[in-house]
């Protein structure tokens, strides 16, 4: 029933985005819509070209998807360590990222205005299709101090929209448009500008940066294999963006549509599934993919769709860490406004004990926000006693101990009590989960993981295999089934076996 659902809104959502982008394209093509083009569906237009290629052809496309992969290695690695310089910098207040992003923005500027100097003027084609030199508005040739009838590769490139400068790399028929210095030039400043760009406080992405700096490098390749491939510089341009996407992203089937969408151009398939694959197995020898990376570094507890292999020998009371936290059926109050504080914990076991009840019993789980709202109504009671459901939900509404939004709900903080109260009791059992998720101790911590994940649980709670203990081991969050955490406990494990293991998938 919720995969129906969420099917009907997609295709709700696709629906009113598609008429909508139908009518601008229409709005667009009267040339109302200045630098962001004419509008159309397609972005890159590669499907005039017709891709025929050899065995030759396939080994620079193999080298291709090699260096793909080797830049893609690098530039995660430096990314990495950048973030993490960023995130002490953001640590320290507003002032220190406006700074930052100053001094970002100034380097880019000097740039993308000072390097065009270096580049030499060319002479315009005489079978251009555009106006050589452009001046005053997106186009392939840039004028930029060059005398008339001259132009400024380099400075077609910076000064250009993102969308234009794709464009322009991706062209074909025009293999002596740039120099080689300057697509060299260009390559290095796109490589190092998208590596400081990304995480300072700015609007930006690594897409675009990972595309141009792709198709700049896969444009120098082909015009230096230009004596033994077939293969127009454009095309190598394209399948060089796919290489470093491969390398960078890891996302192989996602990127070959992408491109396939945006070029038009089905022909290619073959060619950027190959340097997509080659890429991606390079890369994946190095580090894990950008993205991937980025989780890690910010410490969610994200969870892949299997269990790692290493999971396998171990059992779910080997994962669970203390000290655990549970509250009596009938708490006191001072207790849990005191766990509330000094934890961050959004649930607890809820046990009875003696006189409650005979013998330790394990009752359910109890999340934070219901407490709060508990709390809040202040039902206290000065003898530990415990009250009937029905009473005890008189006092709220239907919508009481409804999840609330993004940071509307209460926090502890917001609750005052007096001294007297802090030393009276609230009864659990009417808010308290009488049928929470349990797994034994034993169990391997793989079923369990893939239990945790396929039923989209937040808290799974670990009971004993024998009945003469307390009856509850532990809890298990989705912290607990991250590598970080379990070879933390386990340091005899090997910590490059997580890699490996995350890696194979």
């Amino acid at each position: 029933m919720v995969r129906s659902a969420l099917l009907w809104r997609a295709f709700f959502t696709t629906a009113v985005v598609a008429v909508v982008l139908r009518t601008l394209i229409e709005f667009c093509r009267s040339g109302k819509c200045g630098l962001f083009g004419q509008g159309g569906l397609i972005m890159f237009d590669l499907s005039s070209t017709v891709a025929t290629y050899s065995s030759p052809d396939l080994l620079a496309i193999i080298l291709l998807g090699i260096i793909g992969g080797i830049f893609g290695g690098l530039f995660n690695f430096l990314l990495d360590k950048i973030l993490r310089i960023y995130s002490i910098i953001n640590e320290r207040g507003a002032p220190s990222k406006i700074l930052l992003t100053i001094i970002v923005s100034v380097i880019t500027s000097m740039c993308s205005y000072g390097l065009p100097w270096l580049a030499s003027c060319t002479q315009c084609p005489e079978d251009a299709v555009e106006q050589c030199p452009t001046v005053g508005r997106s186009g392939n040739y840039k004028n930029f101090q060059c005398p008339p009838g001259y132009y400024n590769g380099m400075a077609s490139l910076f000064f250009n929209t993102n969308d234009d400068a794709i464009r322009n790399l991706f062209s074909t028929g025009t293999a002596t448009e740039y120099h080689m210095s300057s697509l060299f030039i260009f390559f290095i400043a796109i490589y190092c500008l998208g590596l400081v760009t990304y995480g300072i406080a700015v609007p930006s992405g690594l897409f675009i940066p990972v595309i141009l700096a792709g198709a700049t490098y896969g444009r120098i390749v082909g015009t230096l294999l230009g004596s033994i491939s077939s293969l127009d510089p454009g095309l190598f341009a394209l399948l060089g963006a796919a290489s470093f996407l491969g390398g960078t992203m890891r996302m192989t089937v996602s990127v070959c549509v992408i491109l396939l969408e945006l070029t038009n151009d089905l022909q290619m398939l073959p060619l950027v599934m190959l340097v997509l694959l080659i890429s991606k197995t390079i890369a994946d020898n190095f580090n894990k993919g950008v993205y991937d990376q980025i989780v890690v570094m910010k410490g969610l507890p994200y969870m892949e769709a299997h269990a790692e292999p290493y999971m396998r020998h171990l059992v779910a009371g080997d994962v669970v860490s203390g000290p655990l936290i549970t509250f009596s059926g009938v708490e006191k109050v001072g207790d849990i406004v005191t766990a509330l504080r000094i934890t961050g914990h959004n649930g607890f076991p809820v046990v009875d004990e003696p006189p409650l009840t005979e013998v330790p019993e394990l009752v359910g789980l109890v999340i934070r926000s219901h407490l709060l709202v508990l709390l809040k109504g202040k039902m206290f009671m000065k003898e530990p006693v415990k009250m009937s459901g029905s009473f005890v939900m008189e006092r709220f509404g239907a919508f009481d101990f409804a999840k609330a939004g993004s940071g509307k709900g209460l926090k502890i903080e917001d609750l005052h009590f007096t001294d007297e109260e802090m030393q009276m009791y609230v009864d659990l059992h009417a808010i308290a989960n009488t049928s929470p998720y349990t797994v034994v101790e034993t169990m391997s911590l793989a079923k369990v993981a893939l239990l945790f994940r396929e039923l989209g649980l937040r808290h799974l709670l670990v009971v004993p295999k024998t009945p003469d203990r307390p009856p509850i081991v532990g809890i298990l969050t989705r912290h607990d089934f991250v590598a970080e955490h379990i070879h933390g406990l386990f340091p005899s494990l090997n910590p490059h076996n997580f890699h490996s293991a995350s890696m194979g998938g």
